[in-house]
């Protein structure tokens, strides 16, 4: 049995990537755990966010940025160790490209697979954030709607394996899966 799954997703400046750290710093007690970074940096504005969330965390926690392959940042850890992947939704963004996009079956059966596989069946917890995505307008642009319907099926998936999935709103979570524990 793997160890514990926990999924946190919400809008914008919702809380969740403090939910997400809290957990973390939970199942890692004394320990260490791992950061899996899927922001680049080159925006002025998100260059502070990310430096942000590196003095929000502890200094003895290694960062792995993530790029395109979760699989190989994730083997570069140590499998026992917890492992915060934050954000799930920038990964997706980087495997879906910019240009015309592929048909996300492909994605999903490819990448996407395997990276919830090794989520699946790691020995140490991960804690997976995600930007709530798709409670609008549909887009107009294909390769917004095709983003918009890859994070909505990888939302899916993952809730659907995780031990605990919340929805974090105002800061606050509201449980959709499990629940504090």
């Amino acid at each position: 049995m793997a160890a514990p799954l926990l999924f946190a997703l919400g809008g914008t400046r919702s809380g969740k990537s403090r939910w997400g750290l809290a957990a973390t710093r939970r199942l890692a007690g004394e320990g260490r755990a791992w950061f899996l970074a899927t922001a680049w940096t080159g925006d002025p504005e998100l260059d502070e966010r990310i430096a942000r969330h590196r003095r929000e965390r502890p200094a003895g926690w290694p960062t792995i940025d993530v790029g395109t392959d979760l699989v190989a940042a994730l083997a570069a850890t140590d499998p026992a160790e917890p492992v915060l992947i934050d954000g799930l939704t920038l990964w997706l963004s980087a495997i879906l490209g910019d240009d015309a996009p592929a048909p996300i079956d492909d994605l999903l059966d490819g990448p996407v697979a395997a990276a919830l596989a090794v989520i699946r069946d790691r020995p140490g917890p991960v804690i997976v954030v995600s930007d709530d995505v798709g409670g609008g307008i549909v887009p107009m642009d294909p390769l917004a709607r095709a983003y918009r319907d890859l994070v909505g099926i990888v939302h899916q998936r993952l809730a659907a394996e995780a031990d605990q999935a919340v929805l974090l709103v105002a800061g606050l979570p509201v449980w959709l899966k499990g629940g504090p524990s």
